[in-house]
């Protein structure tokens, strides 16, 4: 009897089947969703994730991707599902911190409608040149666009991607005019790059590494606080004169506005523990990434952050997507 009044109070209550739910979670498959297409970087590390769901935890994890908008429509998505944990997303520093001030309007507010639950990796841009160079250093380079101002051009992914954004920091730490040179993708970049049509290319850290290992380009410089574990041999802006210079495309995941604590703390430790074996930081680190493992609060203060720096600078700079 005491046990039914109990439950009949829970239920009059209307907190019995919220903690009853949370109890036995997961107690059907999740969707991850992917706002890019399969195949990339974001996908990839995605997917690895998704498979030590499975295989180490035994969730049943299925990958949705749902690219398009740079990335908004698949974020937007998770937004706009149930808070219940079931649906998460692969969120990115261009749809959750840079999209907001390139997009004249957002279907989501990524700091409102979003529950940031973990930080996982980040990637950071580097500066190449051709193997032929003039410029074997990073200093050669910064030396040349100041003596030549507009005259020197970076060839960088396309209009408001982290490659671009490095390259409007960089003119504003070396005080020189560059030559912002926009295509269509990372492929078209390189491809011109080597065609020498132009000098030298921000590009992430997996489109310029197969070019690196086979010795057509030569890096100059990566733009991530540390080097990278990959490219060790690679000095950062940083230290080559521009203390504070950081440029990354970060990955982490995210769910709806008014998650229950309790999910998302699991969700979080979980892919924590993930993130410390050494078959997942390894590739993650073969494909150009590094480990950046955060809390909930630890990724909230990061997207807040990013969020601010890449918005004034891009008012700024007046970039504008055409």
């Amino acid at each position: 009897m005491y046990r039914r009044n109990l439950i009949a109070a829970a239920l009059a209550a209307g907190v019995f089947p919220r903690a009853f739910a949370q109890a036995g979670w997961p107690g059907k498959p999740i969707r991850l969703v992917v706002p890019f297409p399969p195949g990339g970087g974001t996908d990839t590390a995605s997917r690895l994730i998704a498979e030590k769901f499975t295989t180490v935890l035994g969730w049943t994890v299925i990958v949705d991707n749902k690219p398009g908008a740079g990335g908004n429509i698949g974020i937007d998505f998770v937004a706009k599902s149930a808070p219940d944990g079931y649906t998460i997303g692969m969120g990115q520093a261009s749809n959750l911190a840079i999209n907001p001030s390139l997009y004249a309007k957002m279907p989501f507010d990524p700091l409102k409608d979003l529950t940031p639950i973990v930080a996982i990796s980040e990637q950071p841009v580097v500066l190449v040149v051709r193997a032929d160079s003039p410029y074997r250093t990073f200093a050669d380079f910064v030396k040349a666009a100041q003596a030549k101002p507009g005259a020197i051009g970076i060839a960088q992914a396309g209009n408001g991607t982290v490659g671009h954004l490095a390259g409007e920091l960089l003119e504003r730490q070396i005080h020189a005019q560059i030559m912002q040179v926009p295509y269509k993708g990372a492929g078209p970049a390189m491809n011109e790059l080597l065609g020498g049509q132009v000098p030298a290319y921000f590009g992430s850290s997996p489109s310029v590494m197969p070019q690196l290992a086979g010795g057509k380009i030569r890096a100059l410089a990566v733009t991530s606080a540390r080097r990278l574990g990959s490219m060790s041999a690679v000095p950062t802006v940083a230290e080559q004169g521009y203390p504070g210079f950081a440029a990354t495309t970060w990955l982490g995941l995210v769910g709806p506005a008014g998650m229950p604590a309790d999910v998302v703390n699991r969700i979080s430790s979980e892919t924590l523990k993930l993130l410390a074996r050494p078959e997942v930081k390894e590739k993650l680190e073969f494909d150009g990434s590094e480990v950046t493992p955060g809390n909930p609060q630890q990724f909230a203060a990061h997207i807040k952050a990013e969020h601010a720096k890449w918005g004034a600078l891009i008012k700024e700079a007046n970039i504008k997507l055409e």
